[in-house]
């Protein structure tokens, strides 16, 4: 198998390969302005960083080796509250402000939770493999008991 990569752009350049300070200097978060009507008004959603996502997705199967089921309470709230931000790319809500978010209406919610998913890379499939990975645990425990 070749070394070179497979995803490589038409009519490459030299290769030049990215530093850590250029890694790290990027600005690489996505971020959409987007008008809900529910509220008529705008607002900003970013795509997590990749230890907001793991957070995200750690807050939807908290205590799983303690027999915890999945908690799937305020799923959309959660992931909304995390990637609403103003303006200055502040976030709007701290994850204390997940139940109050969760009384908002649906329509909404929905809008701008299948927004922050697009922004973040999150897919159906990666929910389904968190699922699996659930199963697999909780099977392991069922069976050294």
């Amino acid at each position: 198998m070749s070394e070179e990569s497979t995803n490589k752009p038409e009519n490459e350049a030299p290769k030049v390969f990215l530093t850590q300070k250029d890694i790290l200097s990027i600005e690489d978060l996505l971020h959409e302005d987007v008008f809900v009507e529910e509220w008529k008004g705008w607002v900003r959603v970013r795509g997590l960083t990749a230890g907001e996502r793991d957070r995200y997705e750690g807050s939807l199967f908290a205590d799983v080796k303690k027999g915890a089921k999945p908690d799937f309470r305020n799923l959309r709230s959660k992931l909304v509250c995390m990637c609403l931000t103003g303006s200055d790319g502040k976030r709007l809500f701290s994850f204390n402000d997940v139940e109050k978010l969760g009384k908002k209406s649906a329509a909404a919610m929905d809008k701008l939770f299948q927004k922050a998913q697009e922004l973040s890379g999150l897919r159906k499939e990666d929910v389904e493999e968190l699922q699996k990975n659930l199963e697999s645990v909780h099977l392991e425990d069922s069976a050294s008991s």
